[in-house]
């Protein structure tokens, strides 16, 4: 597997990617806004006597239903299949033929397929309707082509393309489209991808033209092996079929496999989880088929690599509680040798003699702390080498031992012992410590868990629904959870980690289930959060 570039990796950030997440977020509202379109429609039909008007409509939402749900498209042509039989139209069964016939290629009903072209007489139909019959049998043989590889299916595919580029006419756009297929498939990758950029330039952004110039200019770079600008372009065409509630489409099933050879395992994922979506809910055969033969690959891969990021981040927790233990240690042994200290010196500032054994003892005391200062140098060399992405909060953590140290070294040498005092028996550094290992523990497990608090949410009922205050990442109760769904459960574990009582952590626990949709299943559905369903 090939690693991203430079200008892979700065192309994620672009706003074109960005935008397809976002579609991919509201797919259900576009999914919704298709199916009142053809709600209404189908209102417009139901009025309708005629049956050449019937023939029509059903058309319209045979058109609707091509890329949205397949069955049903195929229902309708058969309605008009037999509509046209019945008016005795040669013209309108031909034309319910070729649509039935297109619809059940992604059925992969090859055999009925073939079967309807080979009932048209080629020779006994209008140029329009020739065009569309050469346009069907090279989707046939390119389907076909797709699940049995072979160089007559390869040929007959060429053959019906250029036949159908014989009878288009050069000025329309059918013809530069089709023209445009055949220069990809035969290697003229720059011809086409003059056409299609400077088709781009002309053509509404928000139109599904648009989204059929980026496919095929995504096709064309991908020939060329420039995979950043493909999966550019194949983004900008998903997020377009998105927004069409397009879920027979090519376009993100293209995008997931080149992320997936870039090595963006992430968004190969994301992008594979929306297509099988799309192919499951069009009913879509030939995509599903497909989808399925790499999907298994990319799903495996982000299982190995949400596995790891979850060792990695016990193991960073391990290492943070371990090193505040140490820490706190530190300083209660200082605290305890500065109390000795000062009661050695009371008890010998009479004599000389008393004196020199505190001057003594204060000097034993500052081999002790140099030997600790050497233990956490130790330690830090030690991190530098394997836990590379701890170095600067450990460094900062002996740094501000060290200035520590410093101070109160200096107050007791000044003999400022009411100040040391008070130095040590504040909490104040514990407390920024300890509050900022919270917000270190709150980004790196929501760098693993990046929707932990929506799906959290989701398991309370609406009027408890909680959020997090401008600047936090978690608050108390969201962090207790969040250590449940590391596999922390024990709340005399939790408290010791939060420097709760373990009352309040028990309350917290049974405030959060009295709010829970569930109450018998919600801390088992908490850890469950971020699962992948199979």
């Amino acid at each position: 597997m090939s690693l991203l570039t430079a200008d892979q990796k700065a192309w994620q950030h672009d706003t074109s990617f960005s935008g397809l997440n976002e579609a991919i977020a509201d797919k259900a509202i576009f999914t919704r806004q298709k199916e009142a379109r053809i709600a209404s429609i189908k209102r417009a039909a139901a009025a309708v006597g005629s049956p050449l008007e019937q023939f029509r409509l059903n058309r319209v939402l045979y058109h609707e239903y091509q890329k949205f749900q397949i069955d049903s498209a195929a229902s309708y042509a058969l309605k008009n299949l037999t509509i046209a039989k019945a008016a005795k139209s040669s013209n309108l069964i031909v034309t319910a033929k070729l649509d039935l016939a297109n619809i059940y290629f992604p059925l992969n009903k090859f055999l009925e397929a073939n079967e309807l072209l080979e009932s048209i007489d080629q020779h006994k139909i209008s140029k329009d309707q020739l065009a569309d019959y050469y346009a069907a049998k090279a989707e046939f043989y390119s389907h076909y082509l797709a699940n049995n590889e072979n160089d007559e299916y390869q040929s007959r595919v060429r053959l019906y393309r250029d036949s159908l580029l014989t009878i288009l006419n050069h000025n329309s756009i059918d013809y530069q489209v089709n023209a445009t297929v055949r220069n990809i498939k035969i290697g003229q990758t720059k011809e086409a991808q003059i056409f299609l950029l400077n088709a781009l330039k002309t053509t509404d952004e928000k139109t599904p033209e648009y989204a059929m110039f980026t496919y095929l200019l995504g096709m064309d770079y991908a020939k060329q092996n420039e995979s950043a600008k493909a999966i550019k372009y194949y983004a900008q065409s998903a997020e377009l079929d998105v927004g069409f509630a397009i879920k027979d489409n090519a376009s993100m099933q293209e995008l997931a496999l080149l992320l997936y050879t870039t090595g963006d395992i992430d968004n190969a994922y994301r992008c594979t989880q929306s297509a099988i979506e799309d192919a499951l809910f069009s009913d879509s055969k030939f995509r599903t088929l497909h989808i399925s033969e790499f999907y298994a690959i990319i799903n495996t891969a982000y299982l190995k690599k949400e596995a790891k990021q979850k060792d990695e981040l016990r193991l960073y927790l391990i290492l943070i509680s371990a090193l505040s233990i140490f820490l706190a240690g530190i300083a209660v042994y200082i605290y305890k040798q500065l109390k000795r200290e000062s009661r050695i010196k009371k008890a010998l500032n009479s004599t000389t003699v008393q004196l020199s054994e505190l001057n003594r003892t204060l000097n034993s005391t500052n081999l002790r702390l140099n030997e600790a200062n050497s233990q956490l140098l130790e330690a830090n060399k030690i991190k530098e080498v394997y836990i590379t992405q701890f170095f600067d909060l450990c460094s900062a953590y002996i740094n501000k031992l060290e200035n520590f140290r410093k101070v109160l070294n200096k107050k007791a040498s000044e003999k400022h012992l009411d100040e040391l005092i008070k130095i040590l028996r504040s909490t104040a550094m514990v407390n920024e410590e300890t509050d900022e290992l919270y917000k270190i523990f709150d980004r790196i497990f929501l760098s693993l868990y990046p929707n932990f608090i929506s799906e959290f949410n989701s398991l309370l009922i609406a009027e408890e629904k909680m959020t997090v205050k401008p600047g936090e990442l978690l608050n108390t109760e969201l962090r207790i959870y969040a250590l449940i769904r590391l596999g922390i459960t024990d709340s005399a574990q939790i408290a010791a980690f939060l420097r709760y009582s373990l009352s309040t952590i028990y309350n917290y626990r049974t405030s959060a289930r009295k709010a829970a949709v569930s109450r018998e299943s919600f801390e088992q559905s908490v850890m469950k959060i971020g699962l992948i369903e199979a």
